[in-house]
This record gives structure tokens, C-alpha cells and sequence, in this order.
């Protein structure tokens, strides 16, 4: 059994993590090429932002958003008036 978890311990150290520690060793050498799955994530993260605000301000002006102070039935109940 002892060599089963040593199989996954060597698999995850030795072949999965491999890539991350190529990043870590760049460091000294480039501090914007070891961060540079972080400056993915940011940029995917910016142009999944800027889609998001087109759409909004498209139905914003086609006007299919309902601007009535009680839009939802559930605040057409008089105890919530």
C-alpha cells in the first residue's frame, strides 16, 4: 500500500507540478515571466469584464430591463408595502 501513495506522490511531484516548478526557477530571472499564468487569468478576467458591460449597456438600451420600483411579483404583497 506504501507504494501505491509514493505512485501518486511521485506522479503529482514529478509530473504535474513540473510546469509550476519551471515558474518558480524562472523568478530570479523574470519576475513578469514567473507570474505569467497570473497575467492570463487577468486578462481573460479584463475581456470577460469588458463582454459583460457591452451587453449590459445593449439591453440597457433597448430598454428590456423592467425600471418599475415593484418589478418582482413577490413585492406586490401588500405586508411588503
Amino acid at each position: 500500500m506504501e507504494d501505491f501513495f509514493k505512485g501518486i506522490e511521485s506522479f503529482f511531484v514529478d509530473f504535474l507540478f513540473s510546469p509550476f516548478e519551471a515558474l518558480r526557477a524562472t523568478e530570479l530571472e523574470s519576475w513578469f515571466m514567473a507570474n505569467g499564468l497570473n497575467w492570463i487569468f487577468m486578462i481573460i478576467g479584463f475581456v470577460a469584464f469588458v463582454y459583460w458591460m457591452i451587453q449590459l449597456k445593449k439591453f440597457n438600451d433597448n430598454n428590456e430591463e423592467n425600471r418599475e420600483v415593484i418589478s418582482h411579483s413577490f413585492l406586490h404583497n401588500k405586508d411588503f408595502r
